[in-house]
């Protein structure tokens, strides 16, 4: 410890803060501090619009997003809560140039600044096809645009699934070609094709179709077409979305896609099993023409029955030639006929002789089991069974050797029972539930329990001859008077009643 003189009257290094005359700042703590500094950017930076490059992007399992802006010589964190994330139009990646609309605000825990990001948009056209290929070379790298994973679309589907908008001159032009070529049923999954939302409905729209089970209430899809009108490159981009290139590509059902015009291309077009340059194209690539279909099955109906009557009767020829050329009957079974006669002479002689072998064997193992090796053996297992039978006098001076030891244990347990003194006339002294054993621990007791065979009894320690005048009401004064020194040949033999 420091003196007094120096812990607090040292003028170069101060120990203890104290008002100084003149002083009117108080101090701040560091949570009022951090309020301060939150007050005063949020008030004077209200309202910020920022443009730069996102990186360190992080999508939080709460669904808010947490980023950096930057540009070539500065850095500036950002959050964007879940509500104003789940209207962003497009998905963020790092190295994607934004405009960020939201306010300036401090963050006490990290003594750090940072913008809430309330609206988020590209920064131009060039940053959306820079996304656009970013997003493209991530996709094909892992093989969704791959050749090999195309599958053939099937030659006359039953059902045809079509994701569109159902109020479009889309949905119209396929119902319209497909009736014209070959009417076929169609199961409409409406969706938005643009805007906010668009392309989680697609996303969800092609899943559903590739889980529908087969013989459901709905006639699962047998070919599936994704279609949307001609746009521009914002209009289409639902369709470049990763959500729905990844349900395309996942799902289980030939799929076409039929976006935009002929120029217009999107991601979904590359994973898709094929594409049409036009919605009406896609109908085309979906089924065949009907009328071509019945003349084509009516020529090939004539041609099947004139190859079946050809067929016939070339066959009918070769089986008259074949007919004349088979061996009779009895020349095809002569030699079966001739093989069975003498198997059936081998058998009798055969079982004489394996009737002779079992007899000898029987013999060999009969002359092994003779009368007197049995006894013998009965001899033996009768004495060795005699041997483990256990003697009745042995388990019965067991039993009385243990009855001895437990009537000794019995005894020696109702001797040393500390409460049988007491039914002799003895009585315990307690305090504070101990045993009190000698005059110097019941003086500093002071008030004492004596335990009788029948019930405990109060009692005040004094000192003197005579009755205590301070004891309370209903209890015992005993008084303590000084030991005599005991004779020795009487503390010789003396022993503590409770050691």
């Amino acid at each position: 410890m420091f003196p007094e003189s120096e812990a607090q009257y040292d003028v170069s290094g101060r120990l203890l803060a104290e008002e100084r005359a003149g002083d009117n700042a108080p101090p701040l703590s560091v949570s009022e501090l951090s309020g301060l500094l939150k007050r005063t950017v949020e008030d004077r930076f209200g309202h910020v619009r920022l443009r730069g490059e996102i990186s360190g992007f992080k999508r939080a399992a709460s669904g808010h997003l947490y980023l950096c802006l930057k540009d070539d010589s500065a850095v500036i964190d950002g959050v964007m809560w879940k509500g104003g994330a789940g209207r962003l139009a497009f998905n963020p990646q790092d190295g994607v140039e934004v405009i960020a609309t939201g306010k300036l605000t401090t963050y006490p825990g990290r003594s750090k600044y940072q913008i809430v990001i309330e609206r988020m948009e590209l920064a131009g056209e060039g940053a959306l096809m820079a996304l656009l290929e970013k997003l493209k070379a991530k996709l094909a790298a892992e093989g969704l645009f791959a050749a090999d994973r195309r599958r053939a679309l099937p030659f006359l589907p039953r059902t045809i699934g079509v994701v569109t908008s159902p109020t479009g001159a889309v949905i119209r032009d396929i119902l319209h070609r497909l009736a014209d070529r070959c009417p076929t049923d169609v199961l409409l999954w409406p969706v938005l094709v643009q805007g906010q939302g668009a392309a989680d409905q697609i996303a969800r729209a092609v899943r559903g179709f590739s889980a529908m089970p087969a013989g459901g209430p709905l006639p699962r899809p047998d070919l599936v077409i994704v279609a949307r009108g001609g746009g521009s490159i914002e209009d289409l981009w639902a369709f470049n979305e990763e959500v729905v290139v990844r349900a395309v590509a996942d799902c289980s059902i030939p799929i076409i896609s039929a976006v935009g015009h002929e120029t217009d291309t999107t991601l979904c077009d590359y994973a898709a099993d094929r594409r049409a340059p036009t919605p009406t194209a896609a109908a085309e690539m979906a089924v065949p023409v009907r009328a071509e279909l019945l003349n084509l099955l009516a020529e090939q109906g004539l041609r099947i029955d004139r190859a079946a009557r050809r067929g016939l009767a070339q066959a009918r020829e070769r089986l008259d030639v074949q007919v004349r050329l088979m061996p009779g009957l009895d020349t095809l079974l002569a030699p079966q006929r001739q093989r069975l006669d003498l198997l059936s002479d081998a058998l009798g002689n055969g079982l004489r002789h394996r009737l002779a072998d079992a007899r000898a064997h029987l013999g060999q193992a009969g002359g092994a089991l003779r009368p007197a090796l049995l006894r013998q053996s009965l001899v033996r297992a009768t004495e060795r069974l005699g041997r483990l039978q256990l003697r009745p006098d042995y388990l019965a001076r067991v039993h009385h050797d243990r009855a001895t030891a437990f009537d000794r244990l019995s005894r020696l347990f109702v001797s040393l029972d500390p409460d049988r003194p007491l039914q002799r006339g003895f009585a315990r002294v307690m305090a504070n539930g101990h045993v009190v054993r000698d005059t110097a621990a019941a003086r500093a007791a002071g008030t004492v329990t004596l335990r009788f065979v029948d019930g405990e009894v109060a009692a005040v320690v004094g000192e003197g001859g005579g009755p205590l005048e301070n004891a309370p009401s209903g209890d015992i004064s005993m008084t303590v008077k000084p030991a005599r020194k005991p004779r020795a040949e009487a503390a010789a033999g003396q022993q503590d009643l409770f050691s």
